[in-house]
């Protein structure tokens, strides 16, 4: 009787003829991706490049033009992109790149400024100390909020976040104003709690019990706001900030953007931090509470540097997504090309430009080399954080590796 744990030689050559396909199907992906990607770069630094050495089809242009003042302008009008503007003989060509990627830079980084700590501080709290039933609830959907569309999220922020922030400019400096110290308060009445309540209200389930307290804070602002606008402003904070602190007040700004573009990047931001934060063995954080560690030092000095490959690549995965964003930008920033640090100006963004103007540039122009010139920084840029994002994980990894596993 054969033994039918041990399967026939023809069984045997279709699984390694399976494994094998498996295995060329996986590598040929692998390179077909990287191929790809290098293809990329080479088609935009060949179509750029006649930009800088003519070839008798399209017209030069200097490295000045591209990033330095234009010479008598005012400083508004120093950096203009305005590539199909009709010139004089004597006019220098107003294809600035410096708005654009102040724009691009300026939008990341209010994105990450809003993202980066509401996302870490979600992880740390989901990975150590939230319940795990609740855990398993929250995490899932909070992970699928990375599958909304760029598209919706700039469609509401442009038209509804945006005239109402403009509308109510002095209940959301009264939410920054109270949300800090209203969660500190909740933290200290928590402790002050007799035990049984404490146990009512684990610090396990606080993202649920915390919501209606949030609910509180944002009414008490609401109805704080007229009286700080009347006692601190004069009752009216827009007057105030065009005449005190000369700032122009646009309805589509900057920091909508960063608020719209913060939404969208914190869900790939939690993810892969809570993934790295997870990993950290249970035995370091219960090893340093054992030696009398707080909580938070436990959180701060040993699962945080033990984690800080996981943690470091998810806000340079934030950031790169944040760079390349279009339509958020598009839709919620106004679409000027201005060089401020004004937070409630308007911004215009090298990927918001491309997808403007592309339509308009005739293929082989100019315009059309100049736009793609914006993409091949776009990819460099996101190529190069990428790669120091990896350099420096790698490096944390390898630092960390005697902790014994981890991120």
């Amino acid at each position: 009787m054969p033994d039918s744990h041990h399967p026939s030689p023809v069984r045997r050559r279709l699984r390694q003829g399976r494994d094998r396909l498996a295995t060329v199907l996986v590598t040929a992906g692998g390179i077909g991706v990287i191929a790809a990607l290098l293809a990329i770069g080479v088609f935009l630094a060949v179509e750029v490049v006649p930009l800088f050495w003519p070839t008798g089809a399209t017209e030069t242009v200097s490295q000045q033009a591209l990033w330095l003042p234009l010479e008598g302008a005012d400083d508004p009008a120093r950096y203009r992109w305005d590539p199909t503007a009709t010139l004089g003989t004597d006019e220098a060509a107003r294809v600035s790149l410096v708005p654009l990627a102040w724009g691009t830079l300026e939008a990341a980084a209010w994105a990450l400024l809003i993202a980066v700590p509401l996302a870490l501080g979600a992880a740390a709290h989901s990975a150590l100390f939230m319940a795990p039933r609740l855990r398993s609830r929250l995490k899932p959907t909070l992970e699928l909020m990375e599958a909304l569309p760029g598209v919706v999220i700039g469609f509401v922020a442009g038209l509804v976040l945006a005239p109402w922030v403009e509308r109510h400019l002095a209940d959301v400096l009264a939410m920054l104003v109270l949300l800090v110290p209203g969660l500190l308060l909740a933290g200290g009445l928590w402790s002050r709690l007799p035990p049984r309540l404490q146990q009512a209200m684990p610090l396990g389930w606080a993202g649920l019990w915390l919501l209606p307290w949030l609910l509180l804070l944002l009414a008490a602002a609401h109805a704080l706001s007229p009286w700080l606008e009347a006692w601190a402003f004069g009752g009216d904070l827009r007057h105030w900030l065009e005449v005190r602190l000369g700032l122009d007040i646009a309805v589509r700004n900057a920091m909508i953007v960063g608020m719209a573009m913060g939404f969208a990047v914190m869900p790939s931001v939690y993810a892969l931090a809570e993934d790295a934060l997870s990993g950290v063995p249970r035995s370091l954080a219960e090893g340093a509470q054992a030696l009398g560690a707080t909580r938070w030092q436990t959180l701060w000095r040993v699962v945080l540097p033990a984690a800080s490959p996981g943690i470091f690549s998810a806000v340079m995965i934030g950031a790169g997504r944040a760079v390349g964003e279009t339509m958020i930008v598009l839709m919620a920033s106004g679409n000027a090309a201005l060089m401020t640090w004004n937070p409630l100006d308007g911004l215009r963004s090298l990927a918001a430009t491309i997808a403007i103007e592309l339509p308009e540039a005739g293929p082989g122009g100019q315009h059309y080399r100049l736009l793609l010139l914006a993409a091949l920084l776009l990819f460099a840029f996101t190529f190069l954080v990428n790669t120091l994002a990896e350099l420096v994980r790698t490096r944390l990894r390898r630092r960390y590796r005697r902790l014994g596993g981890g991120a």
